[in-house]
């Protein structure tokens, strides 16, 4: 695939939430421990890990803190963060499969919450169901292809070279791409292919016709830089 200077009208950002079952919130969006002194999200996440990619996790820490407060956020037993007052929270990503979230206050008082990640990470959607052709991989509706192998090329919102794919109309869709779920541009008739600039570890592409179907794809942008040749 030949390198070239690409313009790419977006970043590449956090991905919007995923709904998952967990315990009873004590309001929306957040859990307060048995405690009443500390909290975590009442659902998992997708977000864009700065090393992995696409993954699932959550926010805990401290629930009305004052200013002298302090606690520990771990995962499954390894300390993730401390927390106090000026700082009080910190994201926890999870891996997978039954994850336990403790924020300890003290010696004696620690309040645990449970995330189940699934035995496969539930950030990345399924796509069995899309074909293979040469260096083209074809969406299970027809509607759009990407280039499977990544090119190399300066991306000048970034300021540095990055790997990227194509992604194609394979019609007069009016398709809304978007690139772990922050939206991007529209293909069209009039717009036939757009590069997409790829972040570290793996990366969600979609392409979705309005309400009537979304295509996916999952790519590896490695490091989430290249060199030049």
């Amino acid at each position: 695939m030949q390198s070239e200077r690409v313009m790419i009208s977006g970043l590449i950002g956090l991905a919007a939430t995923v709904a998952f079952s967990a315990p009873a919130a004590a309001y929306t969006g957040l859990q307060v421990g048995p405690s009443g002194k500390t909290y975590a999200s009442a659902d998992m996440q997708c977000a864009l890990n700065p090393v992995t990619g696409m993954a699932p996790m959550v926010h805990a820490g401290l629930y009305n803190p004052k200013k002298t407060s302090r606690a520990t956020v771990s995962l499954n037993g390894g300390a993730v963060a401390a927390v106090s007052f000026l700082s009080p929270d910190t994201v926890v990503w999870l891996a997978g499969g039954v994850n336990t979230v403790v924020v300890a206050l003290d010696r004696r008082t620690a309040d645990t919450y449970a995330f189940d990640a699934g035995s496969r990470n539930l950030c990345i959607p399924d796509t069995t169901g899309n074909s293979m052709s040469g260096d083209l991989e074809y969406a299970a509706s027809g509607k759009s292809y990407a280039t499977v192998t990544p090119g190399c090329a300066w991306n000048p919102l970034a300021g540095r070279a990055q790997p990227y794919v194509n992604l194609f109309d394979n019609g007069d869709y009016l398709l809304n791409v978007s690139i772990n779920n922050v939206a991007l541009t529209q293909l069209s008739k009039y717009r036939k292919s757009t590069p997409v600039f790829l972040a570290p570890g793996l990366n969600v592409l979609s392409a979705a016709n309005a309400a009537v179907s979304t295509d996916y794809y999952v790519r590896d942008g490695g490091p989430g830089t290249c060199t030049l040749p």
